[in-house]
């Protein structure tokens, strides 16, 4: 059973919905930690809806924060427990993305999933095994998992923008040309990549110009 997801938004500068941001924030955090993001990126994207759903499950690494499922190696959860929280909220954010797309009335095309640490790991998952592409996944700081089993389980395979600091000390920067190498090597034909330099585990403002700009592409804006 799917489990609604608790979400904030920022309307459209313009008052018109035409295309969404879907914010999927990291282990701990909340939707508000990168809901904030909506003030710099809306003057840019007018005609944009963006929206940041809190993850489905209380942080026991985080008290008062939200994982979208466990960190054995943060939280003592095992392995099992990890893959299982994992399944649920793949299910979750399934069932929300859906829900979205029908109540402000836009196509996958017009929905960008931009995703930090954690919610980075879910929206590359989530993007690549959905049956319609979104118009793209910006990822920031994070890491694709099950690497080995993409090429069999994408259904389609949405422009992807890798972003990651050079300086990470809680996802190792290498991870970033791991992704790339993974995701052309399951047939990926757009995949980008921008090293952060100097930046730890955030959002540096280079950064977030590489995103935006993939952003206004992808849409089409």
């Amino acid at each position: 059973m799917t489990r609604v997801l608790n979400s904030e938004r920022r309307e459209p500068v313009s008052g018109e919905v035409r295309s969404v941001v879907v914010f999927l924030h990291g282990y701990g955090a909340n939707g508000a930690d990168l809901l904030g993001l909506a003030d710099p990126l809306g003057e840019h994207l007018p005609d944009t809806l963006f929206v940041a759903p809190d993850a489905p499950e209380a942080c026991a690494g985080a008290p008062m924060g939200y994982q979208w499922f466990p960190i054995p190696w943060i939280d003592n959860s095992s392995e099992e427990e990890s893959a299982r929280g994992m399944a649920s909220a793949v299910s979750d954010l399934n069932s929300y993305l859906d829900a979205l797309m029908v109540d402000e009335d836009v196509l996958p095309e017009q929905v960008v999933l931009f995703g930090f640490s954690q919610g980075t790991m879910m929206a590359l998952h989530v993007a690549a095994r959905r049956e319609d592409a979104v118009a793209g996944v910006v990822a920031f700081s994070g890491r694709l998992l099950s690497p080995e089993t993409l090429a069999d389980e994408a259904v389609s395979r949405p422009p992807v923008l890798l972003v990651h600091g050079d300086a990470d000390e809680v996802v190792p920067p290498q991870s970033m040309p791991a992704a790339a190498q993974a995701l052309q090597d399951a047939g990926w034909e757009d995949v980008f990549a921008h090293i952060m330099k100097g930046t730890g585990h955030g959002i540096a403002p280079d950064g977030l110009s590489v995103a935006l700009a993939f952003m206004r592409d992808k849409l089409g804006l």
